[in-house]
């Protein structure tokens, strides 16, 4: 079961904090990830880890959301920094039966129930 919370309203600019807990996996072998789905758009992808650290990011992210992960809590987390009105969407957690990390929507097996990010201009 992946649990997502830390959604919610922010002006652009600001910043929000992502958590996700995972319970029933093995978290410590699984690649992790974080994807998203804007109004009216499709899913799409936009952070990922793996068991190790090692990370991926789309290009529209680099430099102002950061993808952690804290093994020892079964926690993955997803800093979000200079956010944009374009960033606004509904905020999913996902697990992947592999410890490489992954960018797309079919690399993941588990999901979670999504938490709204809304950035107003």
């Amino acid at each position: 079961q992946l649990v997502e919370s830390g959604g919610g309203l922010v002006q652009a600019g600001g910043s929000l904090r992502l958590s996700c807990a995972a319970s029933g996996l093995p978290f410590n072998s699984y690649g992790m990830g974080w994807f998203r789905q804007p109004p009216g758009k499709e899913r799409e992808f936009v952070a990922a880890i793996s068991w190790s650290g090692m990370t991926l990011y789309r290009d529209s992210v680099k430099g102002r959301f950061t993808i952690s992960r804290d093994n020892a809590k079964n926690a993955v987390y997803l800093q979000m920094n200079s956010l944009k009105p374009e960033d606004t969407a509904i905020y999913y957690c996902a697990a992947r039966r592999l410890t490489a990390a992954g960018h797309q929507l079919a690399d993941y097996d588990y999901w979670g129930q999504g938490t709204q990010v809304t950035v107003s201009s």
